[in-house]
């Protein structure tokens, strides 16, 4: 149990931690290439950790050296799992991470020496898992699921063949897992979105040499060698730093700075929903780091007003939504979010979880299978006091959500099950410490 209450001011510097779409990645693709990769700033969340101890068991090695981590990489032909099981699969635990299941599943249906099982806790062993798992049999993939499409996952790792792939959905972690079994494959694969998602895997993959092509909605990968990165600085997470700048926003005496963060185009689609509803929230300082655009973001307290999120815009914004829902709570006016049926399956219903706290605020909202509209309040100060903890079960996003109510509310708000954040903000009770006065 955490409990927040507002401070009389929020103000500093709020450093958030490094990306943790990008972490991921840069343990993962580095240790497909033959050579070291020094990373600095990786997170230190849970989700980034399954997928450094998942690569470990693979035969891996990573080692934390001067401040940096180190990964020793290998071509995938020759991964091979340290130890396996009677039955002779190594299990991996994803432990909480979509990314790190969805991403592995494409890299070992390629990896000819390995035979694995992805297991999760039992809120991603509920997450869709065929959305991945299809497309990839069509390469010519060996993966088992359970009956329900879901983890835990078999895969025997074979040779694959390119194909074209249309998805349905907008989602990185899917053609992430796609073209990272492309780059293995033989031939050309070619994923087509039905609106751009994040493309760190596409960035990373170019600068390790990969042969790619892009161009609309349809990025095409042909197979070939990768090399190591050298030295790569992971930028900070925009996902937290979004918390950070809607906390300045509704706190009514704030001023906060997030330096180093990442502001991929594909990225800060939240920053750029906040800013059309009146968030004073300034970009500094911008420049291109590892192949990223980054910046400085400076927020201050405002006045909110309600707007609305169309379909096209959420990919950029999925992680996002419930601290948006939050300040369109406290909002003038309607604020309605169109296109966000993948809300529901994220670590939690997030749609129903996003309803339910508005619900113990004292918010109305309306929703449909993929809406959602919300009546603001016009400032947090008319937000009803919680009549018990709010209880975010596995989902770290909800936690952080409710502990903003606190944080800039009238009232105090305690938050059970807390530690849940750790999956990718460890230190958030701390930093936001720092900022109260």
């Amino acid at each position: 149990m955490q409990n927040f209450s507002r401070p009389s001011a929020l103000t500093g510097t709020l450093v958030v931690p490094g990306d943790k779409s990008i972490s991921h990645r840069a343990l993962l693709l580095p240790a497909l290439a033959d050579g070291v990769t020094r990373v600095r700033g990786i997170s230190d969340g849970h989700d980034v950790a399954a997928t450094r101890k998942a690569l470990q068991l693979l035969g891996i090695s990573i080692e934390d050296r001067g401040g940096a981590v180190e990964i020793h990489g290998q071509p995938l032909q020759r991964w091979q799992a340290a130890q396996t099981g009677k039955d002779g699969l190594v299990q991996l635990d994803c432990g909480n991470s979509g990314t790190t299941m969805r991403l592995l599943l494409g890299v070992l249906a390629a990896a000819p020496l390995v035979r694995a099982e992805l297991l999760g806790d039992p809120s991603l062993q509920r997450r869709p898992m065929l959305r991945v798992v299809e497309p990839l049999r069509r390469m010519g993939a060996l993966i088992e699921t359970s009956s329900t499409g879901s983890a835990p996952l078999q895969v025997r790792g074979r040779s694959l063949v390119g194909s074209d792939h249309v998805l349905q959905v907008a989602s990185a972690q899917l053609k992430s897992a796609l073209l990272l079994a492309g780059v293995h494959a033989t031939g050309a694969t070619h994923v087509t979105e039905p609106v751009l998602s994040r493309d760190h895997t596409e960035r990373m993959l170019a600068a390790m040499g990969a042969r790619m092509e892009s161009r609309d909605l349809t990025v095409a990968v042909w197979p070939g060698p990768l090399h190591s990165l050298g030295d790569l600085q992971i930028p900070g997470d925009p996902s937290s730093a979004a918390f950070g700048a809607v906390a300045a926003a509704l706190h009514p005496s704030a001023e906060i700075r997030l330096p180093g963060v990442c502001l991929n185009p594909t990225r800060v689609g939240w920053l750029r929903v906040l800013q059309r509803m009146g968030g004073d929230v300034q970009v500094l300082q911008e420049q291109q780091v590892g192949g990223e655009l980054v910046g400085e973001l400076l927020g201050r307290s405002s006045r909110l007003r309600a707007t609305v999120v169309r379909a096209e815009e959420v990919p950029a914004c999925i992680d996002e939504l419930p601290i948006l829902a939050l300040a369109a709570s406290a909002a003038e006016g309607t604020s309605r979010f169109d296109g966000i049926e993948e809300l529901r399956v994220k670590e939690s219903d997030r749609l129903a979880a996003i309803e339910k706290l508005m619900a113990a605020l004292g918010i109305a909202t309306r929703s449909g299978h993929d809406w959602l509209e919300i009546d603001g309040v016009g400032a947090p100060d008319h937000w009803r006091a919680l009549a018990q903890a709010w209880q975010p079960g596995l989902d770290h996003r909800m936690a952080m959500s409710a502990a903003v109510t606190g944080l800039t509310g009238p009232h105090p708000v305690g938050v059970a099950g807390f530690a849940t954040v750790a999956s990718s903000w460890p230190g958030f009770v701390s930093q936001f410490k720092d900022l109260s006065q």
